[in-house]
C-alpha cells in the first residue's frame, strides 16, 4: 500500500524568502570576504568582524558567517567563539578578487543595481515597461556601463567569468575543423575568440564591439600573448555589418532585443557568412516545452527589467527566424549549465 504524500510548505516558504539567502551572499562579495579569507585562512569570527570592521553584535556575526557555512560558501571549524572560517574551493576560485577567474563583479552589479530593480518586477508584469534606472529618466543600461569604466570593467569581469565555461566548453566541443575564420559580434573582452583560438591553432579570430571595449579586449590578448591570430576591430554591427568570417559567434546577444531586432540581427550574421557558413548564437535556450530551463526563463524576465523588449528564447524560435533569414539548418549544442549554442547553418 503506497503511503500518501503529505503536503508541506518547506519549498514554498525556502523560495519565498530565497531573497534572504541571495542577499546574504551578495553582502559577503561587497565585504570582499572572500578575498579577505584567501589571503588570510581559518579566520575566527571576531577577527573577522574586526577585519570587516562591523558593527553589529557577535551574535550577529555569527548568524551572518554561519549563513554562509550553511549555504556551502563557507568551511568551519568549532562553533561560536571557537570557530574559525575559511572559503571553499568554489569561493576561493571564483570569489577571490586577485584570481582571473573571480565572477564577483556580476555579484557586485547585482547587489548595487539589480537588487533594486528586479524589487519591480510586478510593474515590469502589469505595465510591460523597462524598470532599471531609465526608468525615472535615467541612462539606459548599456549607456550607463559605457559612460562609467569602473562600472564597465566590472560588468565584463563577471559577464566574462560567467561565460568562460561555456566559450571553452564550445571551443571543445564544436568541429572547427573545417573553418579558419571566426569573428565574435559583440565580442566584449575577446576571451572567446581567445579560448576558440587556443583550443584550435588553425583558427584566426575577430572579437568585434564597440569603441569602449576596444582597449580591454587588447589587453586580454596581450594577456594571452595570442595577437597573431586574435584582433580587435571596433564598430556598430547595426550600422557597419560584420567582418566577413567562416563562422559569426553572438554570446548572449541576441536575447537583448525584440523579434524584429533578433531577425535583423541574424540577418547580419547571415550576410557575413558564405556558403556552409555557421552562426553560433550562445545563449540560455530555453527548452522548447518550457519546463526544465527556468534559470532561462528568469534570465529572460531580467530583459524585460533591463531593456522592456529584449526576451530569450526557445530552440524552436531560434530554428524559426533562421529559416526565415535563410539558413538550411540548425541544431543545438549543450554547453554548461542552462547554456546552449544555438546553431545555424547558411
Amino acid at each position: 500500500m503506497e503511503t500518501a504524500i503529505q503536503p508541506s510548505p518547506a519549498a514554498i516558504l525556502q523560495m519565498g524568502t530565497g531573497f534572504w539567502a541571495s542577499k546574504v551572499l551578495l553582502t559577503a562579495v561587497n565585504f570582499e570576504l572572500f578575498t579577505y579569507l584567501s589571503k588570510k585562512s581559518n579566520q575566527s569570527a571576531k577577527g573577522i568582524k574586526s577585519l570587516l570592521d562591523l558593527k553589529c553584535t557577535d551574535r550577529n556575526t555569527y548568524d551572518f558567517l554561519d549563513c554562509l557555512t550553511g549555504l556551502g560558501f563557507l568551511k568551519r571549524e568549532g562553533l561560536l567563539e571557537t570557530a574559525r572560517y575559511s572559503n571553499t574551493v568554489d569561493t576561493d576560485i571564483f570569489l577571490n578578487k586577485a584570481n582571473p577567474s573571480y565572477i564577483g563583479g556580476i555579484l557586485e552589479m547585482m547587489n548595487e543595481r539589480g537588487w533594486g530593480i528586479w524589487g519591480n518586477l510586478d510593474e515590469g508584469l502589469k505595465t510591460g515597461l523597462i524598470q532599471n534606472e531609465a526608468k525615472n529618466g535615467g541612462q539606459p543600461i548599456f549607456d550607463l556601463l559605457y559612460g562609467n569604466p569602473e562600472l564597465l570593467k566590472n560588468f565584463v569581469d563577471g559577464m566574462t567569468g560567467v561565460q568562460m565555461g561555456n566559450f571553452i566548453a564550445l571551443s571543445q566541443k564544436f568541429d572547427f575543423s573545417n573553418f579558419k575564420t571566426l569573428v565574435d559580434a559583440g565580442g566584449s573582452a575577446g576571451v572567446l575568440s581567445l579560448m576558440v583560438a587556443k583550443h584550435n591553432p588553425h583558427m584566426n579570430c575577430i572579437t568585434f564591439d564597440l569603441p569602449p571595449l576596444e582597449s580591454m579586449a587588447n589587453e586580454t590578448i596581450q594577456k594571452f600573448q595570442m595577437a597573431e591570430r586574435v584582433k580587435v576591430m571596433s564598430g556598430d554591427f547595426f550600422k557597419d555589418g560584420l567582418p566577413k568570417a567562416d563562422i559569426v559567434t553572438m554570446g548572449n546577444v541576441i536575447h537583448d532585443w525584440d523579434e524584429d531586432t533578433k531577425i535583423k540581427l541574424i540577418q547580419i550574421a547571415y550576410d557575413a557568412l558564405p556558403k556552409g557558413g555557421v552562426l553560433i548564437a550562445i545563449e540560455n535556450v530555453i527548452d522548447n516545452e518550457r519546463k526544465q530551463n527556468v534559470f532561462g526563463m528568469m534570465m529572460s524576465l531580467n530583459m524585460l527589467i533591463e531593456t522592456g523588449d529584449g526576451f530569450d528564447y526557445t530552440f524552436d524560435d531560434f530554428n524559426r527566424w533562421a529559416k526565415k533569414v535563410g539558413f538550411s539548418s540548425t541544431e543545438l549544442l549543450p554547453l554548461t549549465g542552462p547554456s546552449s549554442a544555438a546553431i545555424a547553418i547558411k
